[in-house]
């Protein structure tokens, strides 16, 4: 069991916002001091450029910033740190991944993806799609909020010799589906050997044990600030041969090897993916926020969430029945309760809820495909976290007849 009063304490938030309860850890995590005190350091301490420098903080930027790429092999179990390329985030590296996998793609070629998708691992595909005249295909969901793949011949229906991608996801952002990956890559390799598996890692990263090896995708990606990390960072990981296929996505910086008027030569991995002054602080601040995470075990966590999202299921049903409509499966889900309350609109009960300093998003959660298929404009969400407790979902339960009280 986590002890949350104390994990608590290592969040300064608390200190200045002691009433609040954050309830929107799936759009963005808190941040504890040791993280804080990282990129400070930093900035404060040795704030220099990386690998050029030959003056002593250009030397330590650089090894601090190096020993973060080795923080992240190791978080990921990758085999050479050469695999993982720091981007802004997410949504950087599907784009990154898009523009330098399009030579790939001809007039015919398929590109698969899903119904539950965040738009970063959507219209990017989408968008190649139409600029290649490719066909798009889009798997959809059962009644149970899971991908309508329970057999190989099922996903024979998506995936044939001419699909060259498969992005999806791990966990959905709306749903809280955790999709069973391995299974699902090792059947679309077998329909076909040569197809790409990309996997969107935003939502597992945090809170679930992320091994690209045990997984068998060609990418995978993933951010820091959902995982208690500043905001600015991701990853983009892949295997070697894929990532030494790319061509360069920007230019510039230490992505080159050499110019000349005639010219330009690229640098090796990962440098030829990184154009650019890199997130220098914000890479040096994930590596501590996952030294954390591993100094509480990703398996407590993902314990921790499973536990408490079943507490505040049941209790919402319990106080509201039928009026209440919660998203997703029933059964093993990650720590997001999306739902509607009655008629009453999302940001509605998002606002009332504010007034009890109680945060949840409210919207279609870049999903808007996914609420199409639902039939519904908009939810609320509730996630949580290492800092969340029952506590905090009786307060929710109680702002929610708040919300019916103002609202009836």
């Amino acid at each position: 069991m986590l002890d949350i009063k104390q994990i608590k304490k290592d969040f300064p938030i608390f200190t200045h916002l002691p009433e609040l309860v954050y309830l929107d850890s799936t759009a963005t995590s808190l941040k504890p001091q040791v993280v804080i005190d990282a990129v400070n350091s930093y900035y404060s301490s040795y704030s220099a450029n990386v690998h050029r420098g030959i003056y002593q903080i250009a030397e330590k930027a650089t090894q601090a910033y190096e020993d973060a790429r080795d923080t992240v092999k190791i978080f990921i179990n990758a085999t050479r740190r050469e695999e993982v390329i720091f981007t802004r985030g997410t949504t950087e590296s599907m784009n990154l991944l898009a523009s330098s996998l399009s030579e790939l793609i001809s007039e015919g070629d398929e590109i698969v993806t899903t119904i539950m998708e965040h738009h970063s691992n959507f219209v990017p595909w989408q968008q190649l799609a139409k600029k290649k005249k490719a066909t798009f295909k889009v798997i959809d969901i059962d009644d149970n909020y899971q991908l309508r793949i329970t057999n190989d011949e099922y996903l024979k229906q998506y995936i044939t010799s001419k699909t060259k991608i498969l992005a999806l996801t791990y966990v959905s952002n709306t749903l809280g589906t955790m999709n069973p990956i391995k299974q699902i890559v090792k059947a679309a390799k077998q329909i076909n050997p040569n197809i790409i598996v990309i996997l969107d890692a935003a939502q597992a990263a945090p809170h679930l044990i992320l091994d690209v090896q045990e997984l068998g995708c060609d990418f995978v990606a993933f951010s820091g600030h959902k995982m208690l990390g500043p905001t600015g960072i991701g990853v983009l990981w892949g295997t070697f041969d894929q990532l030494d296929k790319l061509p360069p996505y920007q230019y510039g910086g230490e992505m080159i090897r050499t110019v000349a008027v005639e010219n330009t030569t690229w640098n090796d991995l990962p440098h030829r993916l990184e154009a650019g002054t890199p997130p220098i602080a914000q890479a040096i601040g994930l590596a501590a926020a996952i030294r954390y995470l591993q100094s509480i075990g990703l398996e407590k966590i993902h314990q921790h969430e499973a536990k408490l999202t079943k507490y505040a299921i049941d209790k919402l049903y319990e106080k509201f029945g039928d009026e209440i409509k919660i998203f997703g499966p029933i059964g093993e889900r990650a720590g997001i309760i999306s739902f509607t309350l009655g008629n009453y609109h999302a940001h509605d009960v998002a606002q009332i809820l504010d007034e009890s300093h109680i945060a949840v998003r409210a919207g279609h959660h870049c999903t808007m495909p996914l609420h199409t298929r639902l039939g519904i404009a908009a939810s609320a969400r509730a996630s949580f976290y290492i800092y969340n407790d029952e506590s905090d979902v009786e307060k929710l339960v109680a702002g929610l007849q708040q919300v019916k009280t103002i609202l009836k």
